[in-house]
């Protein structure tokens, strides 16, 4: 069931590791990198039915001291990590996975106040679910982060509305 005024899934049956096999299937990565126990234990699953995959494991109690990746992931999974980084330790993950071309982000959060919808969305995530499940402390959401469609095309960005439509794709500056 989606709820109409934010936009997200509220998926109150469907467990955290189902939604981030869901997510790891759809992408197909032939390159993987995890941090925190779920998302480990998801990503040895999937190089194990899948020989061609490689798997890079981040310290989720230092999962910067790893940058920068030998190679550009396909796909980063997150989970049980932000919880226990300072929110300045926690950003700078979230912005070296997206700044160093990881192609795709999934980022299960605790909603536990340490982390506004507004920290994801500056970071250009998405939020696309809401998942409940039984037990203390256990709504948590995820959020997505795409490099295709992060960056929305806008009818006004082409050389028709540029102030020197002679210079569109010349000049970087």
């Amino acid at each position: 069931m989606t709820d109409t005024t934010t936009g997200t899934e509220n998926t109150n049956n469907s467990s955290t590791r189902h939604i981030l096999a869901r997510i790891i299937d759809t992408c197909q990565p032939r390159t993987l990198v995890v941090c925190g126990a779920m998302a480990e234990e998801i990503g040895q699953r999937w190089c194990q039915h899948h020989g061609e995959s490689a798997l890079t494991t981040l310290n989720p109690q230092a999962p910067n001291s790893a940058f920068p990746l030998p190679q550009t992931q396909d796909l980063a999974l997150i989970t049980d990590t932000l919880e226990h980084l300072s929110h300045e330790q926690g950003e700078l993950l979230l912005g070296q996975l997206r700044n160093y071309g990881t192609h795709q982000i999934a980022v299960i959060s605790a909603d536990d106040g340490r982390w506004a919808f507004t920290d994801f969305i500056g970071l250009g995530f998405q939020r696309q679910a809401v998942v409940t499940e039984s037990g203390p402390s256990s709504d948590r959401t995820l959020y997505t982060y795409n490099i295709d469609s992060y960056n929305h095309k806008r009818k006004w960005n082409n050389p028709d509305n540029w102030a020197n439509p002679e210079m569109w794709g010349k000049a970087w500056w």
